[in-house]
């Protein structure tokens, strides 16, 4: 699905919230193929939404709120001035919702003439094509069922997740602290198998429990798992999950919903090998400005001697100014514990 053509590279300005606890920011929208980026005033990318999943907060209302599906908490407001970036967003929005399966109905895609169909539509397609479509309709919810079948698959050789009674508070205040109230869930600690993190499709985060229990301060373990968001956002997990499985992975997917075992063992295996995906410095240095984290306790965990990552550390966005705690003492002392002895 993309954007309708007449829309595309249309920029409105709009004003932009991450969290409800954030400062409201003036910004510039752009709309490009079915995608919303969100500059600041002077050009630096804030954030990137897919307009499939945007929702709005006040149909038919002004201004136009519009937030992430799920996350309600970050919006974007536009007013009356920005009267053809709302006509825009809300015709791709219509085009893509007329694209999407309706709840329910997914028996009835494995019927034998739509099988039929899509099989002999295959033939003609490409595979990119394919897969574009397949990750646009897929819904939240099944992408959520996916990220548990893998971490299912995960816990087989890494060995069920550590939790204490002590510790699941605090640990769903890391999250919350980190990625936001609506992400309190996010956060997964494997006592082995993951090397340092990674994430799954649905959001979850995955890290090794050395990233919990031997850095000295919060503010270490807050940086690596924002540094995994980032990378979560560079690319979407669902994609870079059917990209590794192939075609009839993707293939399966939209035709039944589901994902075989097999491709979900051999992606399973492939998160736990892979080297992580680079990011540039101006990346993370802008990532831990949006979520109020200084870069200076990541750099160093990354490197002891800082030679490798001295931009983060002259970079530090936080230098000069008092950032919200990560966790409390008492917190963080609980979450060490996170897999007991």
């Amino acid at each position: 699905m993309t954007a309708l053509k007449e829309f595309q590279r249309l920029e409105a300005e709009g004003v932009w919230r991450a969290t409800p606890g954030d400062q409201r920011k003036d910004v510039i929208v752009s709309l490009g193929d079915a995608s919303l980026t969100i500059l600041d005033l002077r050009g630096n990318v804030l954030a990137h939404w897919s307009i499939a999943a945007v929702a709005r907060a006040n149909k038919g209302q002004h201004p136009a709120i519009y937030h992430p599906d799920g996350d309600p908490g970050e919006t974007l407001e536009f007013d009356d001035k920005s009267a053809d970036m709302i006509d825009a967003i809300e015709q791709v929005r219509s085009a893509i919702d007329r694209s999407r399966p309706k709840p329910g109905k997914l028996r009835f895609w494995i019927t034998g003439a739509i099988a039929a169909t899509v099989v002999g539509t295959i033939v003609f397609w490409l595979p990119d094509a394919l897969l574009r479509h397949t990750v646009q309709v897929v819904p939240a919810v099944k992408r959520n069922e996916i990220g548990d079948a893998l971490l299912a698959q995960i816990t087989r050789i890494s060995g069920q997740a550590c939790m204490t009674r002590d510790a699941r508070e605090p640990l769903r205040r890391l999250a919350s602290r980190v990625l936001g109230p609506a992400q309190r869930g996010a956060l997964v600690v494997l006592p082995a198998g993951v090397a340092e993190t990674a994430h799954l499709p649905g959001g979850r985060i995955l890290l090794n429990r050395s990233l919990v229990e031997d850095p000295e301060e919060p503010d270490v373990t807050a940086g690596y798992i924002l540094t995994e968001r980032l990378r979560a956002l560079t690319q979407d997990p669902l994609e870079e999950m059917l990209i590794e499985t192939g075609l009839w992975s993707s293939l399966r997917l939209l035709t039944t919903g589901q994902m075989a075992d097999a491709d979900l063992e051999h992606y399973s295996e492939f998160l736990l090998t892979r080297m992580p995906v680079h990011l540039s410095d101006e990346v993370i240095i802008a990532g831990f400005e949006m979520a109020e984290l200084r870069t200076t306790p990541y750099a160093y965990a990354v490197d002891i001697t800082g030679e490798t990552t001295l931009p983060l550390i002259e970079g530090d966005p936080m230098i000069g100014l008092q950032p919200r705690p990560v966790l409390s003492d008492a917190d963080w002392l609980r979450l060490q514990g996170i897999c007991g002895e």
